[in-house]
Order: structure tokens, then sequence, then C-alpha cells
């Protein structure tokens, strides 16, 4: 008796350490695999043109991860509040093997991830300026952007569709 109550702690040791490992990635589960990018880069254009507001998170006016987040949750997945969360989750993709509905990082402010878009295709991404707002930008844009990526990340599986290629 003494040796199966034992072996039922054990068990249940095991079980609560699992949980606790798996737990932190529960949010990245894969329920957004049924997603296309077409679906992505709607629910982004949805809203092109909103305002700048800083928190916002909302169709009032968005921040940058604001709007990658409202984008997200409109296909079902959600995602860490900031560009620096957002940055920690999903896996590491390389720039030429950039697909539609991936989230693209850079450094603007010179501390590191400040800024998140979600990459539509073409070289090009949709994110929340303060000057423009809901706005598609180009990756590599010689002025600005080109030298400020630092990154991107897949945080779904999401099937490419040729249309989602603007």
């Amino acid at each position: 008796m003494k040796l199966q109550s034992q072996f039922l702690k054990a068990i249940t040791m095991i079980t609560l350490a699992i949980l606790l490992i798996v737990s932190p990635f529960a949010s990245q589960a894969d329920a957004a695999s049924g997603i296309s990018s077409a679906t992505v880069v709607s629910a982004a254009n949805s809203v092109m043109g909103t305002k700048y507001m800083r928190g916002g998170t909302t169709s009032k006016g968005f921040d940058c991860s604001g709007f990658v987040g409202y984008v997200y949750n409109k296909v079902g997945l959600n995602l860490p509040r900031t560009s620096a969360g957002m940055y920690a989750t999903g896996e590491s993709v390389s720039k030429k093997s950039l697909k539609s509905g991936d989230l693209v990082f850079f450094n603007t402010s010179g501390k590191g991830v400040s800024h998140v878009g979600v990459y539509i295709g073409n070289g090009k991404f949709a994110h929340s300026s303060s000057s423009k707002g809901v706005s598609i930008s180009k990756i590599n844009d010689p002025y600005y952007w080109g030298s400020k990526y630092i990154g991107a990340k897949r945080v779904a599986s999401i099937s490419q569709v040729a249309s989602a290629k603007k």
C-alpha cells in the first residue's frame, strides 16, 4: 500500500511538472492552423487607414502591437500585448523565407524590439505607424524600415493563398 501511494505521488508530481512546462505555450496552440494567408491579410486590410493611437487596440485607433493583436484575434489567435512579447513567441523565420502572415520586427527606438507588423507578401508589411496609422510599407525601404529590421516570427501555421499577395 505504501509503495502504491508513493507511486501515485510520483505520477502526480511528474504530471504537474509537465503541465507547468507546457502551459505557457497553450496560447500558442495551433488552433489557428486552418487560417489562410488571405484571411490574415483581409483582417489587416479591413482596418487600413485607421489612425495611430498610443496603447490602442481597437478600430478606433491602434499602436503597432495593438494592430497586430487585433488582426490575429480576428482570425482566432491571441498574441501577447507588446511587440517584445510577440517577439518572444513563435518560430524564427529568415527574411528570405517570409510568408504572408508572419510577424516582422523592427528596432525604431535604438533599444531592441520596438515595432511589429504583419508581412503581407511581395516585400511589404502592414503596420500601424505613428505618422500614417495603419498602412503598408516596404520591408526593405532604404530610407527607414530596411535598416531597422531585426527579425521575423511565424506564430501560426498559415496556408499560403495567392490572393494574399498584394
